[in-house]
């Protein structure tokens, strides 16, 4: 197994956001893991690895993937998502356009356009009101005529790139627009991981700030290892030019309240956060994905880990690092 990236996770968002942590661990964990420091933004080195490892099957998860990040760094959001995933898929169409491609698309190529559809306020969430969406987003619900931040915009340009080599050279690809992604290794920071990050506030005794939709936003939320999971079920029967909306469903979403009460029962600690009316531009008031197509085209695939046992991984991580 190859891995090749370089660690921009702290470029963009200091020191608690590195993941040198993590890639200390893979090294000694597992005995085939290689890694290689080339930037996805470096063409010639991308198509120069890929034609030397020429592997079986590429998994893209390299990205800026912050929104609000992306406005104060244009240029190193769009080279890092969009021309980074240019140089990947066509490296791989010239050294081994067989293999499956894989690349780790988000939510936000919606937009704020799922903040369109009719909604009902609960006591500690939102909720669609139109039963159409009884199951949640589904993959044809546009990405148009909304507004995405630039971070969105980036990986829109990704996500229908990565479509179109796809559909037009025949390769094995699917873009997997994934919601809040999570597990106890993630490095959560404020701008980009929402579950690890909340967990480390209670933790630390830190105040979460929370920004408009009066905490009552909804998050879908998914473990990392039901990512890993459908990732290998798509590497094994392949198709082209498919986009799965990556989420832990209706069952595994909650509100940024409902997240507060769980991390709490678990940490024993009361979540500190304080409350500002302005919201973030682009964020989505309700999304959980509507899982139907990815359950129909690989049924031997399903949510196996629920929402509060993430939190409890994830609790047990921060406070096994934390004091360490």
């Amino acid at each position: 197994m190859s891995i090749f990236q370089l660690l921009q996770r702290a470029v963009f968002f200091g020191p608690q956001g590195d993941t040198l942590w993590n890639r200390s661990r893979l090294n000694e964990e597992l005995a085939r893991y290689t890694h290689h420091d080339v930037d996805i933004r470096d063409r010639s080195a991308v198509l120069d690895l890929l034609q030397v490892v020429k592997p079986d099957a590429i998994v893209h998860a390299a990205a800026q993937p912050s929104h609000d990040l992306a406005a104060s760094m244009p240029f190193d959001d769009f080279d890092t998502n969009a021309v980074g995933t240019l140089n990947l898929l066509e490296a791989a169409r010239r050294s081994c356009p067989e293999s499956p491609f894989v690349c780790m698309s988000t939510n936000k190529v919606y937009g704020d356009r799922p903040n369109t559809i009719a909604l009902r306020e609960l006591e500690t969430r939102w909720d669609y009101a139109d039963p159409a969406y009884a199951h949640g987003i589904a993959e044809d619900f546009s990405i148009d005529q909304s507004k995405h931040s630039l971070f969105g915009a980036s990986k829109v340009a990704a996500d229908v790139m990565v479509q179109e080599y796809g559909r037009y050279f025949g390769m094995p690809t699917c873009a997997l627009r994934g919601g809040c992604l999570a597990g106890p290794n993630h490095s959560g920071v404020e701008l980009h991981g929402f579950l690890s990050y909340l967990v480390k506030c209670n933790l630390e005794g830190r105040e979460y700030r929370v920004y408009g939709y009066k905490g009552k936003q909804v998050r879908d939320n998914i473990h990392s290892e039901d990512v890993a999971r459908f990732i290998w079920e798509f590497i094994k029967a392949p198709r082209a030019a498919e986009v799965y909306n990556l989420g832990g469903g209706k069952e595994n979403c909650c509100s940024i309240l409902e997240a507060f009460r769980i991390a709490e029962s678990f940490s024993g600690k009361a979540q500190r956060y304080t409350y500002h009316e302005e919201n973030r531009i682009g964020d989505h008031i309700c999304y959980y994905s509507d899982l139907r197509k990815m359950r129909a085209h690989y049924p031997q695939w399903d949510i196996t880990i629920s929402l509060n046992e993430t939190i409890r991984q994830i609790v047990e991580s921060w406070q096994g690092r934390l004091e360490a």
